[in-house]
């Protein structure tokens, strides 16, 4: 396999180093690797230089393979238009549990970085029961945390219930925003707009972990002088070298699974 890799982050450079041996110029290269989510801003491939357009142009593109992660749907439509190979390891569900192992993580020490108190003793309302609130939750309540999570579905209701934290109705959250002293938002859509903003404690810190557009009202909270923090590409940030390991891992099994396929199929 000959690799090139873009981006400038560090966990771009620690993939330099676990691909060492591997590494060509994009033109040689028979696989790209591109960070991780693949663009923010539709123009520029996330830490780096190179643009979108400059990737699908590099001649016989078509003909390479492309591993990438959370690709929005502008990006699926400008590569498909050039027929160019892409595999979102944000899709596969192993890689997507470690990456919310190590979101989770740095979700915590931002969160202790931050507040003037402690995590034990604390009410935690965490908004979604995703992956990420799934570990965060079982994290924090060993700090001693009480843990309040809003769900939707009748299954993860019943899951937070059998975890023995206290399950939020959406109905209800305006009920326990005024107790939380950390709130933790999953959930990429507004949730948490201006109406409930000020009901919560002006001593409260709140964090958004939503892929854009997020999902509180950032204004809100700076009128209210509320500490708060949007923190996104955390495990290119807090653990870039097992981030790295990660990918790494991922992308050669998945190249494992498609040489027994194409053997099987001959």
């Amino acid at each position: 396999m000959k690799v090139h890799i873009i981006g400038e982050d560090q966990r771009s450079n620690y993939l330099r180093r676990l691909y060492e041996n591997d590494i060509v110029s994009i033109k040689e290269a028979d696989t790209i690797i591109c960070p991780i989510p693949f663009t923010r801003d539709n123009i520029k491939i996330n830490n780096s230089n190179m643009s979108i357009e400059e990737l699908i142009n590099i001649p016989d593109v078509e003909f390479k393979k492309i591993y990438t992660g959370a690709l929005n749907s502008f990006a699926k439509e400008k590569l498909n238009e050039k027929n160019i190979k892409v595999i979102d390891i944000m899709e596969d569900e192993a890689y997507a549990i470690k990456n919310a192992i190590a979101t989770a993580e740095g979700a915590i020490k931002k969160v202790i970085d931050s507040t003037p108190f402690t995590i034990n003793k604390s009410n935690i309302l965490i908004l979604g029961y995703g992956r990420i609130g799934k570990i965060l939750s079982r994290y924090l309540s060993s700090f001693g945390a009480k843990i309040y999570v809003e769900a939707r579905s009748k299954k993860d209701i019943a899951l937070i219930k059998s975890m023995g934290y206290n399950e939020v109705e959406l109905e209800r959250l305006e009920d326990y925003l005024p107790i939380a002293n950390i709130v933790i938002n999953t959930i990429p859509s507004m949730i948490l707009d201006k109406n409930k903003v000020d009901l919560l404690d002006s001593d409260s810190y709140v964090l958004d972990l939503a892929s854009s557009p997020g999902g509180v009202d950032f204004e809100a909270l700076k009128t209210r002088n509320i500490n708060t923090c949007w923190y996104l590409g955390i495990p290119s940030k807090d653990s870039p070298l097992t981030a790295a390991k990660y990918i790494k891992e991922t992308i050669d099994e998945i190249k494992r699974g498609n040489e027994k396929w194409e053997k099987k199929s001959m």
